[in-house]
């Protein structure tokens, strides 16, 4: 990993259903990301919150399909942000928001790659596939569609910016996955996306899961994008989430997989998305998220002092 770290809020809420997520970015700061970053010998760059400028106007035939203009408008500008801090050498941290910023972030890693010639691996940790498109989505949340747009499923090209480079879905490992819609359930099965749901995890393990397909990305001399949701998450210990699904992963699994990750030296990007702070517990969930992302960039077990009692 990259020495050089920057920190690009993105306050965006336009792609869920609950408000909140928009202070998400400052919710992290809050709990110290910075700080904790650099403590671990990291050079950190703040580059702020982006700022988007909706599309007026656009309209879909999916009556369900909520603050498109807006999203877009985010796509588009996290996109710009995100390329030219990989272009300058940075290892780009995307604190959201919901995840729909992911329609910014991954496009952004991917033009990167593409253009260094490297293979684009994406690590989804989430409760959902996030499979849907502009059509088969029903909630019109656009926080379900980003590993859609990212691949290059149909449908999308008409409204959101054109990508540089797609993501080859046999390229997408989905982790801790537990609510799947039917439509989803069978276009993962078509593009060949790798699908780890919890039932897997609890029958296999996070090591031999999560090992087999790191030494894809390492085979390949792949860079590898993670975007974890909050919700990837059991919430009884991360209920700052508008979208809690029972079943998540534990404490030490979610650790677990942020220290292998440290470990393979290969992650390139990350997300941190859908912190909602109005529905935290005295910042109980960011603190925990930020805590995640130390070990991800090698905080250790001998490094966390033991709580009083």
């Amino acid at each position: 990993m990259t020495t050089h770290l920057s920190l690009i809020g993105a306050p965006v809420e336009t792609g869920a259903s609950q408000p909140g997520c928009l202070m998400g970015p400052d919710a992290l700061r809050t709990a110290g990301i910075s700080d904790v970053l650099t403590g671990l010998g990291y050079h950190v760059r703040d580059r702020g919150n982006a700022r988007a400028a909706p599309e007026n106007g656009v309209t879909h035939a999916n009556p369900a399909i909520r603050n498109l203009g807006e999203t877009i408008g985010w796509s588009r500008a996290l996109s710009e942000m995100g390329y030219r801090s990989a272009a300058e050498g940075e290892l780009p941290v995307f604190l959201g928001g919901d995840h729909s910023i992911s329609m910014g972030s991954v496009p952004a890693v991917t033009r990167h790659a593409a253009e260094q010639g490297r293979t684009q691996f994406v690590l989804w940790l989430d409760a959902h596939p996030d499979f849907h498109t502009l059509d088969s989505t029903k909630s019109g949340n656009l926080h379900g569609t980003p590993v859609a747009y990212v691949t290059g499923q149909p449908g999308f090209e008409a409204h959101f910016p054109p990508l540089h480079a797609t993501v080859d879905p046999r390229n997408v490992c989905l982790f801790g996955i537990r609510s799947v819609d039917e439509h989803e359930r069978e276009d993962l099965t078509r593009n060949g996306v790798s699908v780890h749901d919890m039932r897997s995890i609890d029958e296999h393990g996070v090591p031999s899961l999560l090992n087999a397909f790191l030494e894809r990305v390492r085979a390949a001399d792949g860079r590898l994008h993670v975007s974890l949701d909050v919700d990837f998450l059991d919430p009884t210990i991360a209920p700052a989430v508008g979208t809690t699904v029972p079943g998540g992963a534990t404490f030490r699994e979610a650790h677990l997989v942020m220290e292998m990750l440290h470990d393979s030296g290969l992650v390139t990007s990350l997300d941190v998305v859908e912190l909602n702070p109005f529905l935290d517990e005295r910042g109980r969930t960011a603190k925990l998220m930020v805590d995640l992302v130390a070990s991800l960039f090698g905080k250790r077990v001998m490094d966390r002092p033991t709580r009083s009692y």
